[in-house]
């Protein structure tokens, strides 16, 4: 609930739509690229996720200017918990953005239960305002936020 938007990141937020769930296999493919740095999503693991995709669980927010997909992310949904998996952007704060979107896709209804976990604290999302928190803090808020029900952008989605 920390999320800090610098003027500029909001100025970005201004010049790309968000969507959610509408090019998860897109951002999968992004987010795959062998050429990326630590690249860990084989062929196997990107299945997988298809699948998950296909069941309702995981899920992408897309930044996109101009018609153009520039970023994204996907996770995996669960109640109130969306655990992030990875991120990419091909044009300045594309990854950002859909970080951003995510936010407010899960504040939609006000619910205060949702978490999003990233995995790890990284600068980069530091900056955004991702704090590490010790283990049973963690698993208390999972607990409470597995409780939640999926946010109405996710939930929907279950309609394809």
């Amino acid at each position: 609930d920390g999320l800090r938007v610098s003027r500029s990141l909001r100025r970005s937020v201004r010049e790309m739509e968000v969507r959610g769930d509408t090019a998860f296999p897109e951002v999968l493919a992004a987010c795959a690229d062998p050429s990326r740095p630590g690249h860990w999503i084989d062929g196997s693991m990107a299945a997988a996720y298809t699948l998950l995709h296909e069941m309702g669980w995981a899920h992408s927010v897309e930044a996109w200017r101009d018609g153009e997909l520039v970023g994204g992310l996907y996770g995996v949904a669960i109640g109130g918990l969306f655990a992030g998996e990875s991120m990419y952007h091909h044009a300045p704060d594309a990854s950002k953005v859909a970080l951003v979107g995510l936010v407010e896709l899960l504040r939609a209804d006000g619910d205060p239960r949702r978490l999003v976990d990233v995995q790890w604290s990284t600068r980069h999302l530091a900056s955004l305002g991702v704090v590490e928190m010790p283990r049973t803090a963690y698993q208390r808020r999972l607990e409470v936020a597995l409780e939640a029900p999926l946010p109405p952008a996710f939930a929907d989605a279950d309609d394809r």
